[in-house]
């Protein structure tokens, strides 16, 4: 029998997925990109494996392609991942009324305040750290009260992996799995930003390659 709070997990998960499911062009979604921060080159099969999706995740400081640029990275957004730290790029809020906003808050488990910044144009919904987040830093080998986790990009992969098991979820613009010794990160818009200390991309790294192996995810170039 379930316990009170596996059958809370549950609960809180399948809103999750409901909520979600709405922003898709397919209920559920068959197809979900995941498209990190990282710059890419042009790439006209890529721009558009990722718009034909049901249903395409951008998160933080993102870019996307110029109506009369290169196709690179696709124009579609459905679902904004947001940290509190967001540096918002021109694309973070445009059009925003269509879009769902998803707050990753992992330093909550251990110092983040619970404060949001209050010029944001949007009220985005959590990501439960206890099902998400907690489950991941497991996986990943990190003890639970080491303040330590995934970045944006990996854990997305996680959760809309979870939310949707039987979907083709690709996971672009990240370069955690080959270069998990790098120091900063490139964006595709605004400056480098340097690998913060609460990550470990080794492991995080190994992950998203196991992930690919397994068919659990694709890893899109």
């Amino acid at each position: 029998m379930a316990t009170a709070c596996t059958a809370r997990i549950r609960g809180s998960r399948q809103v999750l997925a409901d909520l979600v499911r709405t922003y898709a062009r397919q209920d559920p979604p068959r197809s979900v990109a995941i498209v990190g921060n990282a710059p890419l080159p042009p790439c006209p099969r890529r721009a558009a494996l990722i718009d034909d999706s049901d249903l395409v995740v951008r998160m933080t400081t993102f870019a996307l392609d110029a109506p009369d640029g290169p196709p690179r990275i696709g124009r579609r957004t459905d679902v904004v991942l947001l940290h509190r730290a967001v540096v918002a790029g021109p694309g973070t809020f445009y059009d925003h009324a269509s879009r769902l906003y998803l707050l990753v808050e992992p330093g909550r488990l251990h110092w983040e305040r619970e404060d949001r910044p209050d010029w944001w144009p949007v009220h985005p919904v959590s990501v439960p750290n206890h099902e998400f987040t907690v489950a991941l830093k497991e996986l990943m080998g990190i003890p639970a009260d080491e303040a330590a986790w995934p970045t944006t990009g990996t854990l997305a992969a996680y959760v809309f992996s979870e939310l949707f098991p039987t979907a083709v979820v690709r996971l672009t613009g990240t370069t955690v799995a080959e270069r998990p010794e790098q120091t900063e990160f490139a964006h595709g818009w605004g400056p480098a930003v340097a690998v913060t200390a609460e990550h470990r991309l080794a492991a995080e790294g190994a992950l998203l390659r196991t992930w690919a192996a397994q068919g659990r995810i694709e890893l899109v170039a």
